[in-house]
Formats: structure tokens, sequence, C-alpha cells
């Protein structure tokens, strides 16, 4: 379902230290390319995943796990490599990204669901499950703006998990609201999983990794540390911590 091919994705820190067109005009090309300093998000990944299979992720801040699932959701693109994905994606990646506050939670449902493809017939069907689920419905005509972070959570998650999908790709979002929605959003996560869909799933979570997922990849600065059994790998991480 997903094939990813010597993914590089480097960020140049200097950037932006020219200001002005006329600094731009007086300094050399090659003089900035030698003073410019990079920084490797991802250092030549290579990996795939099996259709229905459970990919975990693992490793600490800055080892590159959000950038690689934005890659693999087509949100941002490699500075090099290749990602061939096969299948429809419904990306669980900072939840709220393209809400519109000014709008109240059932109008960002239907700019959520115009967004995700589906048509207002099909959404109108889904209004009343999702507003149960996300448990809003006293604050369907408020606008999110007046929301707490973990309701405008509970929304987005509502609206994302609202299909199965081909592929899911979830960052690190089992904790939204309090701990009776993390419960229903841990279980709902199952039953996605149980459905057939094929999950990479990004965790600080080694007991949850190791439970649910086939194979777990641990990425260190950019790199692949380590790739296989999951309570191998998340032993290693741990003992290495």
């Amino acid at each position: 379902m997903i094939e990813a091919k010597n993914i590089t994705m480097k960020f140049n820190l200097n950037k932006g230290k020219i200001r002005t067109l006329k600094e731009k005009l007086l300094v050399k090309t090659d003089e900035i390319e030698k003073n410019n300093s990079w920084f490797y998000a991802l250092d030549d990944v290579s990996f795939s995943v099996d259709k229905g299979e459970i990919f975990g992720i693992i490793g600490g801040n800055g080892a590159g796990k959000s950038t690689l699932l934005k890659i693999l959701a087509g949100i941002m693109k490699p500075t090099s490599g290749e990602v061939k994905v096969y299948g429809s994606i419904a990306p669980m990646i900072e939840l709220g990204t393209g809400f519109d506050y000014e709008l109240s939670a059932q109008e960002n449902i239907y700019l959520s669901g115009a967004i995700l493809g589906y048509s207002k017939k099909f959404i109108d069907s889904k209004v009343a499950s999702i507003l149960n689920f996300s448990e809003l419905w006293d604050f369907k005509d408020v606008p999110v703006k007046f929301f707490s972070s973990g309701m405008v959570a509970r929304l987005a998650f509502s609206v994302a998990t609202l299909v199965v999908p081909d592929i899911l790709i979830v960052d690190e979002i089992l904790s939204v609201g309090d701990l009776g929605f993390q419960k229903k959003s841990y279980e709902r996560m199952k039953n996605l999983m149980n459905s057939g869909s094929t999950v990479v799933y990004v965790s600080h979570d080694v007991k949850t990794l190791s439970e649910m997922c086939n194979r777990v990849m641990w990425l260190d600065k950019g790199k692949i540390k380590l790739l296989g059994k999951p309570k191998t790998v998340c032993e290693c991480f741990i003992n290495n911590i």
C-alpha cells in the first residue's frame, strides 16, 4: 500500500539571513551555498507497508516522525526520494487543521467533509453521528473560535474517522479530550484498524505500539535505527533512552 524509497527532507537553517534584494545581488550564489547550514529531518529513509498492516513509528522528539507522516499524506514534498501510495488516505495529523474558526461546529463539519471529498447528501446523513460522538450537540451552532483545544480535537477526530479509508495515517492523537473520550477514541481506532485499513501510527506510547502493531520502525535523527517486530524494537528503544 505504501512504498517509500530513499526519502530525504532537508531544511536550510540559514534561509532568510539575506533579507534585501541588494544583499541577494551582491552575495555570490556559490558563497551562499557554501555558507548554508542544512538540517536533515529525514535522511535516506526507505521502507514499505503492506495492505492491512498496522505499521508503528517510534522515536524521540525531532526524530522526523511527523515530517515523514506529512510526506506520506502528500502534505509535504520530500527534497529527494519517492513515495508511492495505493488507495485513499485519511490523515489524522494536527487535528483541527483546515477548520475555519469563524464558522460554527456544524458548518465546519460540512467544510471538512467537502475538503475530504464527501457529498453534501452524505454529510447530511452523518452530521448527527459526528455531533453525538464528539459530544458537541449543545455547541453545534457556536463558532469554533470559542472552543477549547480539546473540543476542537474531539470535533476533528469525529470528522476524520467518519469513514473507513484504505490507509489511515495517525500522529499521536489518542490523547484528545477527557478520559472518557480517550477511551471512545481508542475503541474507534481499533475498529478502523480491524476493518482492514492499512495504518501508519506514530506514538510515544511504547505499550500501545507493542500491542497494536505488526511492525515498528524506530527513527533517530532522521535515520532508520531499527525496523522489525514491535516487542524487539520497542525494548531496544527503551533501553537506549
